[in-house]
């Protein structure tokens, strides 16, 4: 058992009551239970915390609907999600926090936060009433997808989630200076004769944030970081004081702009047909895929305890949507399904984190950014666990996602360590544990 809140590391029982864990001992054999989980030679750990997901309810359900991405969260060992409020209407008023809360309520059991936007209709020329929002449930505010450009208004918009006391959830992304750009600006643009977008286009709304986060006062957390300066700018941060922390994606740790592929043309009866498309879609994401000395500098950044919390940016496509042009086709991937072995595979096995570290960085972590009493395998604490076993070695299959989203560069990728089970408020919502 693994318990970052406490430091507790040890093979232990658990016995679950209702909602709640009641005890943890070394031997619980004697207590009656009506249902007993073997984990042996797993760890458990506390149920997943994701910032950062778009589950597109409403208005775009046939990319994913809050079942659905329920339903990826659990099979991905997420007990609670914060989804980004970039759909259709725009989550800027209690009643669309409302919608999905409640529709959320009669799903897959783990729970759904629906973040509110910065300004109306994610326009950035007003500011949402976030104090309505904040009524609603809300537990953070955000324009993920944009920045809200106007440094005065942005400024503004922390204020007043200081005065709500909820954290503002940054996508840093100077729109002027990323133009056209679907990939990294570097030689494997130059090479695919794509337009690149620079790491400044990211390091410069970074600079800016953290600044109007130290004059404001309010808690800024930094999404999906990609950049070496970013990790810079962060440690900087720190030093100053500023009330900050910040996330970094698997497939940013994972992999570099070397990686993205090329379409291979297909071939009929000896004769060569282009593809409709250039470049693999997979790999287009925003911010992009950066170089190799990025990606050292995030996975150093999390060892070193600089950048706070791993997050997905699940963003779920359609087929159709991604079977298009690099240049046409939107940004994102999905990940709710993917983190755990990626985290597993490439910072752990690779001697960057411990599994204790890893447990921090996908729940307890993410549970302090937002305020929120989970993340923490105490007796009295709520039981929200996820058993992950460390040995089992695999290739991803997109084609076995619970997500609706198949839009992944990670399909046949040989990962180790699967989630084996998920529990969410002592209730089984994910269960692959073979009985003995």
């Amino acid at each position: 058992m693994l318990n970052p809140a406490t430091g507790l590391d040890q093979v232990a029982d658990v016995l679950i009551n209702g909602n709640q864990i009641e005890k943890i001992e070394e031997d619980l054999s004697g207590e009656y239970a009506d249902r007993t989980l073997s984990a042996e030679g797993c760890y458990v750990m506390p149920g997943f915390i994701d910032l950062h997901v778009h589950f597109r309810d409403p208005g775009y359900e046939q990319k994913e609907d809050i079942f659905s991405g329920m339903e990826a969260a659990a099979h991905g060992g997420y007990t609670t999600v914060l989804a980004m409020p970039n759909t259709r209407p725009v989550a800027d008023n209690p009643d669309v926090i409302n919608y999905v809360h409640k529709k959320a309520e009669n799903g897959h059991g783990i729970h759904v936060l629906q973040v509110g936007a910065v300004t109306r209709g994610q326009e950035g020329t007003e500011l949402s009433d976030m104090e309505a929002m904040v009524k609603a449930g809300i537990p953070a505010v955000s324009e993920d997808g944009k920045s809200v450009m106007d440094a005065k208004l942005c400024r503004e918009g922390m204020k007043e989630a200081k005065r709500l006391g909820i954290p503002v959830l940054a996508h840093c992304e100077d729109k002027t200076l990323a133009g056209p750009g679907v990939m990294n600006d570097d030689e494997r643009a130059e090479e695919l004769h794509m337009p690149g977008i620079a790491n400044s286009v990211e390091d410069v709304i970074v600079a800016r944030d953290i600044l109007l986060a130290k004059e404001t006062g309010v808690h800024l957390h930094l999404c999906h970081c990609s950049t070496r300066d970013s990790v810079a700018l962060v440690k900087f941060a720190k030093e100053l004081g500023v009330d900050i922390s910040a996330e970094v994606c698997p497939h940013h740790f994972t992999l570099t702009s070397a990686d993205i592929k090329e379409h291979e043309p297909e071939v009929a009866a000896g004769i060569f047909i282009p593809s409709a498309l250039d470049v693999d879609t997979n790999y287009k994401m925003n911010p992009p895929l950066r170089k190799k000395e990025d990606v050292d500098a995030l996975k150093e950044g999390l060892r070193d305890g600089i950048m706070d919390v791993i997050s997905t940016d699940h963003a779920p496509h359609t087929f159709e949507d991604k079977n298009q042009s690099m240049k046409k086709a939107p940004f994102g991937i999905v990940g709710l399904e993917t983190a755990a072995c990626l985290t597993y595979s490439e910072l752990v096995l690779g001697g960057y984190l411990t599994p204790m570290q890893m447990a921090e960085k996908m729940s307890y972590n993410p549970a302090k950014v937002i305020g929120l009493d989970k993340g923490n395998i105490e007796p009295g604490k709520t039981a929200d666990l996820v058993i992950f076993d460390p040995e089992e070695t695999y290739r991803i299959d997109k084609n076995s996602f619970a997500s609706k989203g198949r839009n992944t560069p990670f399909d046949g990728r040989e990962v180790t360590g699967r989630v084996k089970c998920t529990i969410c408020d002592g209730i089984v919502v994910f269960n692959e544990i073979v009985k003995k």
